[in-house]
Protein backbone atom coordinates (compact mmCIF):
# COMPACT_ATOMS: atom_id res chain seq x y z
CA UNK A 1 0.00 0.00 0.00
CA UNK A 2 1.28 3.45 -0.98
CA UNK A 3 0.04 7.03 -0.78
CA UNK A 4 1.28 8.66 -3.98
CA UNK A 5 3.60 10.96 -2.02
CA UNK A 6 6.97 10.64 -3.76
CA UNK A 7 9.94 10.38 -1.41
CA UNK A 8 12.80 10.60 -3.89
CA UNK A 9 13.70 10.80 -7.56
CA UNK A 10 15.94 7.86 -8.39
CA UNK A 11 18.08 7.19 -11.43
CA UNK A 12 18.25 4.08 -13.61
CA UNK A 13 21.80 2.74 -13.30
CA UNK A 14 21.44 -0.21 -15.66
CA UNK A 15 18.85 -2.55 -17.15
CA UNK A 16 19.46 -6.26 -17.60
CA UNK A 17 16.98 -7.68 -20.11
CA UNK A 18 15.92 -11.26 -20.79
CA UNK A 19 13.31 -12.69 -23.15
CA UNK A 20 10.38 -12.37 -20.73
CA UNK A 21 11.53 -9.92 -18.05
CA UNK A 22 14.18 -7.45 -17.01
CA UNK A 23 16.11 -6.43 -13.91
CA UNK A 24 16.25 -2.74 -13.05
CA UNK A 25 19.15 -1.37 -11.03
CA UNK A 26 18.22 1.99 -9.53
CA UNK A 27 20.18 4.52 -7.54
CA UNK A 28 18.35 6.02 -4.55
CA UNK A 29 19.58 7.36 -1.22
CA UNK A 30 16.38 6.42 0.61
CA UNK A 31 16.99 2.72 -0.05
CA UNK A 32 19.16 2.53 3.07
CA UNK A 33 15.94 2.28 5.11
CA UNK A 34 14.69 -0.74 3.12
CA UNK A 35 15.41 -4.47 3.10
CA UNK A 36 15.52 -7.21 0.48
CA UNK A 37 11.97 -8.45 -0.04
CA UNK A 38 10.37 -5.09 0.69
CA UNK A 39 7.91 -3.58 -1.74
CA UNK A 40 8.77 -0.31 -3.46
CA UNK A 41 6.92 1.79 -6.01
CA UNK A 42 8.81 2.84 -9.14
CA UNK A 43 6.81 5.30 -11.26
CA UNK A 44 3.79 4.00 -9.39
CA UNK A 45 4.52 0.31 -10.09
CA UNK A 46 4.79 -1.95 -7.04
CA UNK A 47 7.99 -4.01 -7.30
CA UNK A 48 10.00 -6.16 -4.89
CA UNK A 49 13.54 -5.29 -3.88
CA UNK A 50 15.81 -8.23 -4.78
CA UNK A 51 19.27 -6.73 -4.15
CA UNK A 52 20.74 -3.81 -2.22
CA UNK A 53 24.26 -2.48 -2.80
CA UNK A 54 24.92 0.76 -0.97
CA UNK A 55 22.66 3.39 -2.51
CA UNK A 56 21.65 1.09 -5.37
CA UNK A 57 18.95 -1.56 -5.44
CA UNK A 58 17.58 -4.02 -7.97
CA UNK A 59 14.05 -5.19 -8.80
CA UNK A 60 12.71 -7.66 -11.33
CA UNK A 61 9.98 -6.65 -13.79
CA UNK A 62 7.95 -9.41 -15.46
CA UNK A 63 6.65 -9.25 -19.03
CA UNK A 64 3.06 -8.46 -17.97
CA UNK A 65 4.29 -5.37 -16.12
CA UNK A 66 6.52 -4.34 -19.01
CA UNK A 67 3.53 -4.51 -21.37
CA UNK A 68 1.11 -2.63 -19.11
CA UNK A 69 3.39 0.14 -17.80
CA UNK A 70 6.08 2.53 -19.02
CA UNK A 71 8.89 0.61 -17.27
CA UNK A 72 9.72 -1.14 -20.53
CA UNK A 73 10.55 2.26 -22.06
CA UNK A 74 13.16 3.14 -19.45
CA UNK A 75 16.80 3.62 -20.37
CA UNK A 76 19.96 4.00 -18.29
CA UNK A 77 20.11 7.53 -16.91
CA UNK A 78 16.32 8.04 -16.82
CA UNK A 79 14.86 9.43 -13.62
CA UNK A 80 12.02 7.68 -11.81
CA UNK A 81 9.65 8.46 -8.93
CA UNK A 82 10.26 6.36 -5.82
CA UNK A 83 7.98 5.69 -2.86
CA UNK A 84 8.43 3.18 -0.07
CA UNK A 85 5.27 1.47 1.23
CA UNK A 86 3.03 3.02 3.86
CA UNK A 87 3.78 1.82 7.37
CA UNK A 88 1.19 1.33 10.08
CA UNK A 89 0.71 4.56 12.02
CA UNK A 90 2.15 6.84 9.34
CA UNK A 91 0.19 9.85 8.10
CA UNK A 92 -1.83 9.35 4.91
CA UNK A 93 -1.15 12.54 2.97
CA UNK A 94 -2.15 11.46 -0.54
CA UNK A 95 -4.67 8.70 -1.24
CA UNK A 96 -4.66 4.91 -1.19
CA UNK A 97 -2.41 3.73 -4.03
CA UNK A 98 -1.91 0.00 -4.59
CA UNK A 99 0.89 0.14 -7.14
CA UNK A 100 -1.22 -1.83 -9.62
CA UNK A 101 -1.22 0.14 -12.85
CA UNK A 102 -4.51 0.14 -14.81
CA UNK A 103 -2.86 1.25 -18.03
CA UNK A 104 -0.70 3.98 -19.49
CA UNK A 105 -1.69 7.40 -20.77
CA UNK A 106 -0.13 9.81 -23.25
CA UNK A 107 0.49 13.44 -22.40
CA UNK A 108 -1.18 15.50 -25.11
CA UNK A 109 -0.65 18.92 -23.52
CA UNK A 110 1.81 20.35 -20.98
CA UNK A 111 1.26 24.01 -20.19
CA UNK A 112 3.64 25.79 -17.82
CA UNK A 113 2.54 28.89 -15.90
CA UNK A 114 2.20 29.61 -12.18
CA UNK A 115 1.31 25.91 -12.13
CA UNK A 116 1.85 23.15 -14.69
CA UNK A 117 -1.25 21.74 -16.35
CA UNK A 118 -0.98 18.28 -17.88
CA UNK A 119 -3.66 16.78 -20.11
CA UNK A 120 -3.46 13.01 -20.40
CA UNK A 121 -5.23 10.89 -22.99
CA UNK A 122 -6.04 7.31 -22.10
CA UNK A 123 -8.45 4.47 -22.82
CA UNK A 124 -12.21 4.57 -22.33
CA UNK A 125 -12.23 1.77 -19.76
CA UNK A 126 -10.06 3.82 -17.41
CA UNK A 127 -12.03 7.00 -17.99
CA UNK A 128 -15.02 5.35 -16.32
CA UNK A 129 -13.19 5.63 -12.99
CA UNK A 130 -11.88 9.19 -13.37
CA UNK A 131 -14.04 11.95 -11.94
CA UNK A 132 -13.52 15.67 -11.50
CA UNK A 133 -11.97 16.47 -8.10
CA UNK A 134 -11.27 12.78 -7.60
CA UNK A 135 -7.84 11.24 -7.05
CA UNK A 136 -5.52 9.60 -9.57
CA UNK A 137 -1.90 8.45 -9.48
CA UNK A 138 0.19 9.57 -12.46
CA UNK A 139 3.61 7.87 -12.53
CA UNK A 140 2.97 7.18 -8.86
CA UNK A 141 2.16 10.79 -7.93
CA UNK A 142 -1.12 11.38 -6.09
CA UNK A 143 -2.98 14.15 -7.93
CA UNK A 144 -6.43 15.69 -8.00
CA UNK A 145 -8.29 15.55 -11.30
CA UNK A 146 -9.00 19.11 -12.47
CA UNK A 147 -11.10 18.45 -15.58
CA UNK A 148 -12.51 15.38 -17.31
CA UNK A 149 -13.24 14.92 -21.01
CA UNK A 150 -14.43 11.95 -23.04
CA UNK A 151 -10.98 10.42 -23.59
CA UNK A 152 -8.67 12.58 -21.49
CA UNK A 153 -8.31 14.43 -18.20
CA UNK A 154 -6.30 17.32 -16.77
CA UNK A 155 -4.26 17.61 -13.58
CA UNK A 156 -2.55 20.66 -12.09
CA UNK A 157 0.95 20.45 -10.59
CA UNK A 158 1.92 22.86 -7.84
CA UNK A 159 5.57 24.02 -7.66
CA UNK A 160 6.34 21.55 -4.85
CA UNK A 161 5.16 18.59 -6.94
CA UNK A 162 7.16 19.86 -9.91
CA UNK A 163 10.33 20.05 -7.80
CA UNK A 164 10.16 16.63 -6.09
CA UNK A 165 8.81 14.42 -8.91
CA UNK A 166 9.58 13.74 -12.56
CA UNK A 167 6.26 15.20 -13.74
CA UNK A 168 7.70 18.69 -14.04
CA UNK A 169 9.85 17.52 -16.95
CA UNK A 170 7.11 15.68 -18.81
CA UNK A 171 6.30 16.88 -22.31
CA UNK A 172 3.80 16.17 -25.04
CA UNK A 173 3.99 12.58 -26.25
CA UNK A 174 5.46 11.15 -23.03
CA UNK A 175 3.91 7.96 -21.67
CA UNK A 176 2.85 7.88 -18.01
CA UNK A 177 1.51 5.15 -15.72
CA UNK A 178 -2.05 5.57 -14.47
CA UNK A 179 -3.70 4.04 -11.44
CA UNK A 180 -7.27 5.15 -10.83
CA UNK A 181 -8.76 5.44 -7.36
CA UNK A 182 -9.45 1.97 -5.97
CA UNK A 183 -12.56 3.28 -4.19
CA UNK A 184 -13.98 4.46 -7.52
CA UNK A 185 -13.39 1.00 -8.99
CA UNK A 186 -15.22 -0.71 -6.14
CA UNK A 187 -18.18 1.64 -6.40
CA UNK A 188 -18.36 1.11 -10.17
CA UNK A 189 -18.28 -2.67 -9.66
CA UNK A 190 -21.12 -2.52 -7.16
CA UNK A 191 -23.20 -0.43 -9.54
CA UNK A 192 -22.42 -2.83 -12.39
CA UNK A 193 -23.59 -5.78 -10.32
CA UNK A 194 -26.80 -3.99 -9.44
CA UNK A 195 -27.50 -3.24 -13.10
CA UNK A 196 -26.86 -6.84 -14.09
CA UNK A 197 -29.35 -8.19 -11.55
CA UNK A 198 -32.32 -6.36 -13.02
CA UNK A 199 -32.58 -7.31 -16.68
CA UNK A 200 -35.18 -8.92 -18.94
CA UNK A 201 -34.34 -12.44 -17.77
CA UNK A 202 -34.61 -11.34 -14.16
CA UNK A 203 -38.04 -9.81 -14.81
CA UNK A 204 -39.19 -12.96 -16.61
CA UNK A 205 -37.98 -15.17 -13.76
CA UNK A 206 -39.95 -13.05 -11.32
CA UNK A 207 -43.09 -13.16 -13.46
CA UNK A 208 -43.13 -9.41 -14.06
CA UNK A 209 -43.24 -9.89 -17.85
Amino acid sequence: MFTGIIQEIGSIIRIKKSSQSCELCIGAKSIKNSNIGDSIAINGVCLTITKIDGNNFSADVINETLQRTNLGLLRAGDRVNIERPLRVGEQLSGHFVLGHIDNTGTIISAVLGSERILEVKTKDGIMNYIVEKGSIAVDGVSLTVAEVYKMSFKVALIPHTISITTLGNKKRGDIVNLETDVLAKHVAKLEENKAQKIDMNFLKDKGVI
